[in-house]
């Protein structure tokens, strides 16, 4: 794949290599844009018309140069979603600082990276979409994975802010709050090193049915769908939920029910009370 013809987005896709950033990779591909897809490692599987570039969102320089090799090659930047992120699992007091600080360097300021590097060239053209990924996690804090949680509810704070800062520059910023996805993101999450005996059976039980919940979860092609749906539509919402309805019932309930009322149907859910 060369240069960017016509009128063809181009699109760059952090995290990339699988999961949910590779089915959007690849739907996009297949759907006419030209596609960027970054990861740390290369996929398993060769990418099927879209070009894989090696990128850390750990690294300024690393984005950086990224960004602007795939602007010099293809011409154009009109969209990014950023993906790229992990999971941890541990009671919020047995997770350390040095590993909170590890997973907010990739879920939260790796994003902010990558949004700093393409603003600059969505300003320059007076268009672009920003597309972050969130999670339900970021409207809901969930037990044991509270610094998870705290990650994304930080994406979202920015992307809120974002969107109206880049707005009048003719920039579309949107969330994407997938629930449960089938993807290797379950294999991949962290334990913290500590585990604490007064929390680990509670903290099992959540992580049982939070697998169980991943395993059967939505496939990650509808979030990939809904991305290409943003990225063609002239005027997305702020905002969009995707994956399993009773999960996205409860990030809306999440502000219309009393706060004990869903904090114990969330308890009681995650067999933690």
């Amino acid at each position: 794949m060369g240069r960017s013809t016509g009128e063809a987005k181009v699109v760059l896709v952090t995290g990339a290599s699988s999961g949910i950033g590779r089915a959007c990779a690849d739907l996009l591909a297949r759907s006419g844009f030209t596609v960027y897809g970054t990861s740390r490692s290369a996929p398993a599987d060769p990418p099927a018309g879209w070009t894989w570039q090696e990128m850390d969102v750990r690294d300024g320089a690393a984005v950086t140069g990224a960004v602007a090799r795939i602007v010099a090659e293809a011409g154009r930047l009109d969209g990014v979603v950023n993906n790229a992120g992990f999971g941890i699992v541990g009671a919020v007091e047995d997770t350390s600082v040095d590993e909170a600080k590890d997973l907010f360097d990739t879920n939260f300021f790796g994003a902010l990276r990558v949004c700093r590097a393409v603003l600059p060239h969505f300003r320059a053209a007076g268009r672009g979409t920003v597309v972050n990924v969130s999670s339900i996690g970021g409207r809901i804090g969930l037990p044991f994975q509270g610094l998870y949680s705290a990650s994304k509810f930080a994406l979202e704070g920015l992307t809120e802010a974002l969107r109206m800062e880049a707005k009048p520059l003719g920039i579309r910023v949107v969330l994407v709050e997938p629930g449960d996805t089938r993807t290797g993101f379950t294999a991949h999450r962290r334990r913290t090193l500590t585990v604490s005996e007064a929390y680990r059976p509670r903290l099992e039980r959540a992580l049982t049915r939070v697998e169980r919940d991943e395993r059967t979860g939505t496939d990650p092609a509808a979030v990939a769908r809904l991305v290409r749906r943003i990225l063609r539509h002239p005027n997305p919402r702020p905002c969009y939920t995707v994956g399993n309805p009773a999960q996205r019932l409860a990030a809306v309930a999440r502000g219309v029910l009393p706060g004990r009322l869903f904090e114990w149907g969330i308890m009681w859910y995650y067999r933690v009370r």
